[in-house]
């Protein structure tokens, strides 16, 4: 996992923001790949969340009834109203962005889902998934009151944005049984991605699990594809390498970590290197240091969520 960036890190997070925030408003079909879902699931959701879902996998598959679960870079809210049909009215789903158009989005229809359910055990919470201690919101009311225009103000700004990691983190330690993602990881920048692994590692309960899909490559990609903020946004330039992807979720302390799907056929090329989505499930050791796999997820099917021919995961 490379720890140094190659290109500006302003200019990175920036075009990810901008390309994602005009996807909340116009579709874009090349954002990462299409998936099917099971479409018992999608009758509920509006279609102006369906259009504009951006993801390679099907994670939400992967969670069971009653279940604490954390969407990172949740968008329009997709997975979140997919998860909050699994895990049921004992259940509770929590999806972090750090974009306010996808947020809007997603909330736009909150209650409507809800309502449609018979239960409301969704929320949307603004963050960056690379730090998840930190409420964006509640960091904005400060600066909204406290504007910063000075050394000294930023100072003061920074000080008390660690003081809300500490006394009211937006997601606390111990308290997540799955975490999910889908094609979301591969825009977080090079050097974030140590502490990105760790906040998932700190947030699930132990014996809790992380379920990611996500973009990879068959190689590194080079330099020059990475210093584009575009195919930076457009999920190439980020890609994790693929052989070394379940080693950034050992690194972080997961055990074992498994493969439970790999598209076949590569999403697409860029000269020699090839990009395919990857479903992983990573385990959080329990406290004993031990795990422990529940038979009905040992027994998880691992099939295609996508028909035969689509060329996606």
């Amino acid at each position: 996992m490379p720890s140094e960036p190659c290109c500006d890190s302003l200019n990175v997070e920036s075009a990810v923001r901008e390309r994602y925030s005009a996807a909340a408003h116009q579709a874009e079909a090349m954002l990462c790949c299409p998936v099917s879902y099971d479409r018992k699931f999608l009758e509920i959701i509006p279609p102006e969340i369906l259009e504009r879902d951006y993801g390679c996998g099907d994670p939400s598959k992967h969670v069971r009834a009653g279940e604490t679960v954390l969407d990172l870079g949740s968008g329009g809210g997709k997975i979140c109203y997919i998860a909050a049909q699994v895990v049921g009215a004992t259940g509770r789903v929590i999806g972090v962005d750090c974009n306010d158009e996808m947020l809007s989005l997603a909330r736009e229809y909150q209650l409507v889902v809800g309502d449609k359910l018979g239960f409301h055990n969704v929320e949307f919470r603004k963050g960056k998934i690379q730090d998840l201690r930190l409420n964006l919101e509640r960091f904005d009311q400060f600066l909204a009151e406290q504007p910063v225009r000075t050394s000294s103000e930023w100072l003061r700004a920074e000080e008390h944005a660690n003081s809300l990691r500490q006394s009211a983190p937006l997601i606390a330690s111990d308290s997540i049984d799955v975490v999910v993602s889908n094609c979301v990881l591969n825009l977080v920048r090079n050097e974030d991605r140590r502490q990105l692994f760790a906040e998932i590692f700190r947030v699930l309960k132990p014996g809790g699990r992380a379920v990611i899909s996500d973009i990879v490559s068959s190689a590194d990609v080079p330099p020059e594809l990475q210093a584009d903020a575009k195919l930076w946004s457009g999920c190439i330039s980020g890609a994790f390498r693929e052989d070394r992807f379940a080693g950034a979720f050992e690194s972080a302390g997961f055990q074992p970590v498994e493969i439970l799907e790999r598209q076949t056929e590569p999403w697409t090329t860029v000269g020699p290197l090839e990009f395919r989505s990857l479903t992983v499930r990573a385990f959080k050791p329990r406290s004993d240091g031990t795990t422990l796999i529940p038979l009905e997820l040992a027994l998880t099917p691992t099939s295609s969520c996508c028909s035969p021919g689509s060329k996606c995961c």
